[in-house]
């Protein structure tokens, strides 16, 4: 049975296994695979600050099969001057080996209901252009973009991205 709650500094380490899996799979083709090939979790898991529910920090929540975490998401203000109002949704990721099962689903619907719960009207997020399989599961939900792209350093490695955008209401 698939459980989310909210993250606590215990679960770094599983957040950063996710995160470096799914950027590992999802992202091949989209960014340079000796790039990908040297992700470690082990140095991403320090990294990771899980705040709790304080109103003007990022949350993040974790999606547990089992034992296993198998997704996470983080959710914040809108870090963008141009969205007044709005939330982010600064990160979703699934463990490849747990996709098709819904894993994503219930967390970008606890996602939007935290932010909902937090005052937010609507929420934006980044995503990596071309990154066809997400920008489906986005649409599917109701996020559009909103024609404004970006040029990040994410982790080291620079990066296109185009901003989607939905209501909350």
């Amino acid at each position: 049975m698939l459980a989310i709650r909210s993250a606590v500094p215990a679960d770094a380490a599983d957040v950063a296994r996710v995160h470096v899996r799914s950027w590992q799979v999802g992202y091949r083709g989209l960014v340079p695979d000796d790039y990908l090939d040297g992700l470690h979790w082990e140095d991403r898991a320090a990294r990771y600050t899980f705040f709790g529910e304080h109103a003007g920090l990022p949350s993040t929540i974790v999606a547990v099969e089992g034992d296993a975490i198998c997704g996470f998401a983080t959710t914040g203000p809108c870090r963008v001057a141009d969205a007044p109002g709005y939330g982010e949704l600064l990160a979703l990721y699934v463990d490849p080996d747990a996709w098709g099962r819904g894993v994503g689903r219930a967390l970008i619907a606890r996602a939007r209901s935290d932010l909902v719960q937090r005052g937010f009207t609507g929420a934006v997020l980044w995503l990596l252009a071309g990154n066809v399989r997400a920008e489906r599961f986005y649409r599917s939900d109701g996020w559009l973009p909103d024609d404004a792209h970006r040029n990040e350093e994410i982790w080291g490695v620079r990066v296109d991205e185009v901003r989607f955008r939905r209501a909350l209401a």
